[in-house]
């Protein structure tokens, strides 16, 4: 039970101080927080007091928060600052990779900038220093990192390359190609003639005709729909192409439909429009019940094309499907045959369906699986997906100023 502070007075403590760093900690993190609104916490605690700790919670996110999709961040972060014992070990095990292991508690939500906040600075035990060896020839290389990170393959990065892919995958643009639809808007230069602004612009001028009006076909980004393979196998690849998707979510200015198939197909659009997208992965895993499970693609397909396909694709729609392919079965087998229907219903219902494999970043990669001999027939495109570069060329397929290799 906290202490009551009487109306007027100083708060008890280092509360003040604590109150002050809680505010640096949100502002690390990623959320805007003006010096203005810390100040008004810390008059509202002295007015309102100090009861309870919901009183205490309540008083700071009425102060500190503005927004609705901050709440989440806001309390991770006061139940990591204000009442977790174990705070540092908590903190630690957010900023190291995920391990699937089988606890009886209930880790909190993931979160890695807001671990990055509350330890900005972690000390590194040095290397021992090497032993001098005589240089005759110096012959080494020196290397951009930048340009090593964007070629280091998902499976084996670190967990501070993690980060920092994260990091520039939210610099990069990604473009989609623009669709020339039916409607028409104002247009600066001489095309198709605009009637009805011309007699507006003549009754406001006198009857004088001082300039003509003109119109053009509204363009518009083409719909995106991504069906992510989250097997054991994938999980790694779809959690950053998920980061990726989130990238093209987060403008509002295309319509981007998403799902995640293991052993049952599962819809995360909705989990995807948060705006921070650590908070939106993090509820898409906690969402999904079949997260680095087995696979049945055949099957997800179906349940796609059966109750999705109509609502959520258009003739105009772009799709990209995220898998290795890697279906159980021999090509006579039934579930093949069901594979290969499915494919081709799904490659009829979109205007391009583009497949990305991250099988393709080996360079002797063989179409031998027969799952991979099913779906390749159907699909557009096969490009990789192991790297940021792959990432980056898929940007410019997507914008339609790429050369991407053909599916045979």
């Amino acid at each position: 039970m906290l202490l009551r502070a009487p109306p007027g007075s100083a708060l008890p403590g280092h509360l003040a101080e604590n109150v002050m760093h809680f505010g640096r900690v949100l502002r690390q993190a990623g959320m805007p927080l003006p010096t203005d609104r810390i100040q008004l916490a810390l008059n509202a605690l002295q007015v309102a007091g100090l009861e309870s700790r919901q009183d205490f919670h309540d008083t700071l996110a009425a102060c500190l928060l503005d927004r609705v999709e901050h709440r989440e961040l806001f309390d991770q972060a006061f139940t990591l600052f204000w009442r977790d014992p174990d705070l540092a070990g908590r903190m630690m095990a957010l900023l190291l990779p995920r391990v699937q292991a089988k606890t009886e508690v209930a880790p909190p939500p993931e979160n890695r900038r807001l671990g990055e906040a509350l330890f900005p600075h972690q000390p590194h035990a040095p290397n021992p220093p090497p032993p001098p060896e005589k240089i005759d020839v110096d012959a080494s290389l020196t290397w951009n990192d930048r340009e090593l990170l964007r070629k280091a393959d998902f499976e084996t990065m670190t967990a501070d390359e993690w980060r920092a892919a994260q990091k520039l995958l939210r610099t990069m643009a990604p473009l989609l190609e623009p669709i020339t639809t039916r409607r028409t808007e104002p247009a600066p230069h001489p095309g198709r003639p605009d009637g009805r602004a011309t007699l507006q612009a003549l009754a406001r001028h006198g009857g004088e005709l001082w300039q003509m009006r003109w119109r053009r076909a509204r363009v518009r980004p083409a719909p995106l729909l991504v069906l992510a393979d989250i097997s054991g196998s994938m999980s790694r690849y779809s959690r950053m192409l998920l980061h990726f998707t989130h990238a093209l979510t987060g403008g509002g200015q295309t319509r981007v439909e998403s799902f995640v198939f293991g052993t049952r197909l599962t819809r995360t659009t909705r989990a995807l429009r948060q705006r921070d997208p650590d908070v939106a992965v993090a509820r898409v895993v906690s969402d999904v019940q079949d997260w680095s499970g087995g696979t049945r693609i055949s099957a997800c397909l179906h349940e796609f094309n059966q109750h999705w396909a109509r609502r959520t694709l258009s003739g105009r729609a772009t799709v990209l499907l995220i898998s290795d392919g890697l279906e159980h079965g021999t090509p006579d087998d039934p579930r093949c045959e069901q594979l290969r229907f499915e494919m081709e219903r799904l490659h009829k219902s979109c205007r391009r369906l583009v497949w990305l494999n991250p099988l393709l970043r080996f360079d002797a990669f063989q179409p031998r699986a027969a799952g991979i001999k099913a779906m390749l027939p159907h699909v557009d495109l096969f490009l990789p997906a192991h790297n940021l570069q792959s990432l980056q060329e898929l940007s410019a397929v997507l914008a339609g100023g790429g050369q991407p290799r053909r599916a045979g």
